[in-house]
């Protein structure tokens, strides 16, 4: 007999399931935020099943906790996990770590209608990888598997969105992800407002900070350990000082899970910290013994957890409120992910402080933009497409009234859904390189153009040819200024050092307008609203809202400068004008 009332988004979760796999085989998300219940939804959908389904997650308390809460409805369901010393297979419904089912494959040589994912963003898209070994498997045996995963962060740094359509009509990827379609989500916001999670208490008064603002983060979003490392030694007392704070603010709370930067800065926290109320987790830390320390700690032996990435997922512990984060992170999903530790509900727990001692400088309930945070001082902005009026969340800046002053978003993300069904993305670009062959417009990374195959040169290329050339002239734009000369439009770029290039357009030639539209009314006021100019007066009303190029390009022509290149949107090796 089920023992637990569904809440009514875990309800909606799975009706959103019963109702896409009705309608398509497409693999599906949910996105439910730490503490919502995920294992409770997992439950259900699989008590709801008619035929045989796996469910898989990554690690072995997963697997336990998924277990568990299926055989509170009184229902029997097998487990396959070496690390919980059980291989059943034969039942209608079986829990699994993907890694051991990976390797007996064999096992799994059966016809089943779903396959479940927690922590679905762990899922990679490369075919030799565990999971996508596990889906052909099972689809060979039926070509019509579903799959759904179940995350809190569908998004993760260097990998991107997890799935690539969202059910509220926008795009996350140009191209197949390893889930097609977000189905349900529902935001932390509503369920710290709603009662059902532990409201954060977010501290920006450290008595100390570290500055990783130097280090350059990889692909992944990480930083190198070595530098990490490096930039560590050189301030030994700001992680003293760090840790004096951490034992002080500790005095009042049950349960402290600090999050560290590389196992070496985790070591020398321990020795800061109460030795015999500390703990130490590692990648590195033997199975039995990790399960000790856990096992220690959420008994309230251990007061103190310090952890090098590992318990960002699958770890529960409700009695933790107080997280110290002192890792740097560049994604809003993961500075969530490790917030949340301290999220559950428990008795008598009435908030769960949070200090971060890394200037990570993210809000708790940022949304996920989807790219690296480009500075400090980005945050997300709303920006509407000029096309199909859908609202785009981007990285950008505002003044201090909450007014955009630039984003840094490239592509609508908005969907149209055709009379077949089948959906689409906007192709409307805010940021784009052109087609020298055929005028399309490409991302701005782009090397062949989307719609002819044309190569298209590389920035970087461009200005190291041109710097090789004696009769070139390349100035990194500062800004530009409009004027009126003998009835024609007068564009001048100005060098941060005061050198400057200058062009002239006929505006009353089509022609001539025409490419001024294109170079300049396109990118109008940050390239969010696009303007077709029809009068020289109409452009110089507005010419302090025209976005500059980053470089200009001339040649010699005689005794003047002939402008050949005009670079927009410039991301390579190369220092732009007012970098340091």
């Amino acid at each position: 007999m089920n023992k637990f009332q569904l809440r009514d988004y875990q309800s909606d979760a799975v009706q959103a399931t019963l109702s896409h796999f009705r309608k398509t085989d497409e693999s599906a998300v949910i996105v439910l935020p730490t503490g919502a219940g995920k294992s409770l939804v997992i439950a259900e959908l699989a008590r709801l099943a008619k035929r045989k389904i796996l469910v898989l997650a990554h690690v072995k308390e997963l697997v336990e906790q998924n277990h568990d809460k299926y055989l509170s409805y009184g229902l029997k369901a097998g487990i396959y996990s070496a690390g919980l010393k059980q291989k059943q297979s034969q039942l209608q419904v079986t829990f699994a770590s993907v890694q051991s089912v990976a390797r007996n494959l064999q096992d799994f040589a059966t016809e089943h209608s779903l396959i479940i994912v927690d922590e679905c963003h762990r899922v990679s898209d490369e075919e030799n990888s565990q999971y996508q070994q596990i889906f052909a498997q099972l689809k060979a045996y039926n070509p019509q598997l579903k799959i759904l995963g179940l995350t809190a962060t569908p998004y993760r740094m260097g990998i991107g969105w997890v799935y690539r359509y969202h059910y509220r009509g926008f795009c996350r990827a140009d191209s197949d992800r390893p889930f097609q379609h977000c189905i349900y989500e529902l935001p932390l916001q509503y369920m710290i407002s709603k009662g059902f999670l532990t409201p954060p208490t977010m501290v920006d008064a450290p008595v100390a900070q570290y500055d990783f603002s130097a280090l350059n983060a990889n692909t992944t979003g990480n930083y190198p350990e070595k530098e990490v490392n490096q930039l560590l030694v050189s301030h030994p007392r700001v992680t003293e000082a760090i840790c004096q704070q951490v034992i002080q603010l500790a005095d009042s709370r049950k349960g402290v899970m600090v999050f560290a930067s590389t196992v070496k800065h985790a070591e020398e926290i321990l020795g800061y910290l109460p030795t015999a109320h500390s703990a130490l987790i590692t990648g590195a830390t033997p199975l039995q013994e990790r399960d000790a320390l856990i096992a220690a700690f959420k008994r309230q032996e251990v007061k103190f957890l310090i952890n090098v990435a590992v318990l960002t997922t699958g770890f529960d512990a409700p009695h933790v409120d107080f997280i110290a984060i002192l890792r740097p992170t560049q994604s809003v999903s993961l500075f969530q992910q490790i917030v949340g530790r301290g999220l559950r509900l428990a008795e008598e727990k009435k908030d769960c402080l949070v200090m971060d001692y890394a200037g990570n400088g993210f809000n708790i309930f940022y949304p996920e933009v989807g790219q690296p945070k480009p500075d400090s001082s980005s945050v997300p902005v709303q920006v509407f497409c000029p096309v199909c009026e859908f609202a785009n969340i981007f990285w950008g800046k505002t003044d201090d009234e909450g007014n955009i002053l630039e984003h840094f978003g490239r592509r609508c993300q908005g969907t149209e859904e055709n009379t077949k069904g089948s959906v689409t993305q906007c192709d409307y670009r805010f940021r784009f390189k052109e087609c020298p062959q055929c005028n399309a417009e490409n991302d701005i990374a782009a090397r062949h153009c989307h719609q002819c195959q044309h190569a298209i040169i590389d920035p970087d290329d461009q200005l190291k040819a041109a710097l090789k050339l004696k009769d070139a002239l390349v100035i990194r734009c500062a800004g530009i200024s409009m004027t009126e000369s003998e009835n024609k439009l007068k564009v001048t770029y100005h060098d941060e050092h005061g050198e400057e290039l200058s062009e002239r357009f006929d505006i009353a030639n089509p022609k001539q307008l025409n490419r001024f539209n294109q170079l300049f009314g396109r990118r109008f006021a940050q390239n969010s609203q696009p303007v077709q100019f029809k009068t020289l007066t109409e452009i110089l009303s507005m010419s302090q809202l025209f976005c500059a190029p980053d470089f200009v390009i001339a040649r010699k022509s005689g005794h003047h400068w002939r402008i050949q290149e005009r670079i927009f949107d410039y991301q390579g090796n190369h220092r732009k004008a007012n970098q340091l």
